[in-house]
């Protein structure tokens, strides 16, 4: 694990670490033409599409994860989701070949943001983790790089504190699956400078992605806390025995049109996610609308994760259980 009393130490390293000699570099942005190389940090299920989207689109990437095994069971289902494309001609041989020469993996954090131009966090939604990973990416990353969260409720601000570069440190929202689904939400704090704000956009652009840039700071952003109300409501409903979860989910997809009702959406993002991001939201608001609800909780305590554990809400035959058919967190 990231080590827990990390976060101290590393920056009184950082604040004694001798100037390089090229420390005008410590002064300047990157222009958006030198951005290359990205490190997303986390192989999950966000991080590893992130990462092979940043590959397609002709970045050096490197995937990390402190698990090795988490990072072979990831190179393996990358490649087999690479071949699917190719074998439904929405990619060439040789542009999979390319795309996955770009992609390499690593346990080491120090070793992969080296010589990153733009680090992309992707871990569990727990403050405190995320906040000594921050510190670590601080100490090892160059002057120049990017540091973005992908967290779908963290504000940058309370990551940006444990670094000394808040200018550079915004949130990266992409959504489920980063792979398909096209928009982010580019949220800066008040620390985040012009020039960090526009390089973000310009990336979302270049990964053919839609960055929509958001000046106000608030847990969950936009598109999280309009998604959370509605499953929040769905679960009312159905733990008040006012209608059934596959009534819910018709309704939603018939009257509003939705690909997706709210309990489909969780079971493909996973209710351990849904529970995590309002258990965090909770907590960063004190709101108890945002505490989970008790039909969630229980479905995370017995391991119905939806289609990546084959039942959630829904049972899934095992070959469904990666189907990608909406977005979420």
């Amino acid at each position: 694990m990231w080590p827990h009393d990390a976060v101290a130490e590393l920056k009184r390293i950082a604040k004694e670490k001798p100037a390089a000699a090229g420390a005008v570099e410590e002064m300047r942005e990157l222009p958006i033409d030198e951005m290359t190389r990205v490190t997303v940090v986390g192989s999950g299920q966000m991080g590893s599409q992130i990462g092979m989207l940043c590959a397609l689109s002709g970045y050096d990437t490197v995937l990390v994860d402190i698990d090795p095994a988490a990072l072979r069971r990831t190179q393996r289902e990358l490649a087999a989701r690479m071949n699917q494309w190719v074998a439904k001609k929405k990619l060439t041989a040789t542009e999979k070949d390319a795309a996955m020469a770009r992609l390499s993996v690593s346990s080491s954090l120090e070793s992969a943001v080296g010589e990153t131009d733009l680090v992309i966090e992707s871990v569990v939604e727990k403050l405190a983790l995320k906040r000594e990973i921050f510190a670590q990416l601080d100490h090892w990353a160059p002057p120049h790089a990017i540091l973005a969260t992908n967290s779908s409720t963290i504000v940058s601000s309370q990551l940006a504190s444990n670094t000394a570069r808040p200018d550079k440190v915004l949130n990266l929202h992409f959504f489920f699956p980063p792979l398909t689904v096209e928009c982010v939400e580019v949220v800066v704090n008040a620390n985040t400078s012009e020039a960090t704000a526009h390089a973000a956009l310009e990336f979302c652009h270049r990964i053919g992605r839609v960055g929509v840039l958001i000046r106000n700071e608030i847990p969950g952003f936009v598109a999280n806390r309009i998604l959370g109300a509605m499953e929040r409501e769905a679960m009312a409903l159905y733990e008040a025995g006012i209608a059934d979860f596959h009534d819910i989910d018709l309704i939603c997809r018939q009257a509003f049109h939705h690909p997706m009702g709210p309990f489909e959406i969780m079971d493909l993002s996973g209710n351990d996610v849904t529970y995590l991001a309002m258990q965090q939201m909770y907590e960063d608001t004190g709101d108890r609308d945002w505490k989970p609800c008790g039909s969630l909780v229980e479905k995370v305590k017995e391991g119905q994760l939806g289609r990546k554990t084959g039942i959630g809400w829904y049972t899934y035959p095992r070959e469904d259980k990666n189907d990608q058919r909406s977005f979420k967190k």
